[in-house]
């Protein structure tokens, strides 16, 4: 048995009055959410979405009780790290995360970037020294597989698309993936939602279903729970 980890990050739902409004990065990554419990249907299955219920952005009593050892916290400090403390322990116990996130303002929803706030931390995700040189940090985590769902507005944020200087979603969901363990990315990306034309009802239809083949072959073949090694853009 696995754990999956799934976090949704747009502040729309997935079903409205109007379907126009319906989130499209939470219902491809429900796509994939469903195609992987029917094959796995005894796999752990956690859920957050932190679009509709935010964590709350750290603060300056936060990273004083961080930096306070653990037996010298006081019952405030400890109380103030409770969330923290449980978003860590959600993602070391996952062997998938699945993360979906629209593209606001070229990069992640603040309530995304609060999440991963809370969970990169000293001595939880990651530990610090000197002598390592100039790359002191080193992730704590590892052996994880993520798949990043994303929806855009416009198109061509690829290494080499046209506005590929302008999209810094994906980069740095990539970034700050290591902290969270990770060593296999997939992603998966629906285009073209502004333009509302033929290109972006072919884009999420293609993401739909590149999300239920991909949740196909890698929990019935258990490579989401095997591959540790690379990084892999398939």
């Amino acid at each position: 048995m696995s754990t999956l980890l799934h976090v949704d990050s747009s502040v729309r739902g997935t079903n409205n009055p109007n379907p126009d409004h319906d989130s499209i990065s939470k219902n491809i990554a429900r796509r994939f959410i469903d195609t992987w419990q029917e094959n796995r249907p005894e796999d752990e299955y956690i859920y957050r979405d932190v679009g509709v219920n935010p964590p709350a952005f750290i603060t300056q009593e936060w990273i004083g009780a961080v930096f306070t050892p653990v037996e010298n916290r006081t019952p405030a400090q400890q109380e103030t790290l409770a969330l923290s403390d449980t978003l860590i322990a959600e993602v070391s116990a996952a062997d998938v995360l699945v993360i979906s996130s629209p593209m606001y303002n070229y990069g992640m929803p603040a309530q995304l970037k609060a999440w991963f706030d809370q969970i990169v931390r000293i001595g939880k995700t990651f530990d610090f020294d000197l002598e390592r040189g100039d790359f002191p940090l080193q992730p704590l985590l590892s052996g994880k597989t993520l798949i990043i769902v994303t929806s855009s507005g416009e198109f061509g944020f690829e290494k080499g698309g046209i506005r590929e200087e302008s999209g810094h979603l994906v980069p740095h969901l990539r970034t700050l993936s290591k902290y969270l363990g990770v060593d296999t990315i997939y992603e998966i990306s629906a285009e073209y939602q502004e333009f509302g034309d033929e290109r972006h009802r072919v884009s999420v239809a293609n993401a739909k279903e590149r999300a239920e083949r991909l949740a196909s072959e890698l929990s019935l073949s258990g490579q989401a729970l095997s591959s540790r090694n690379e990084v892999t853009d398939a």
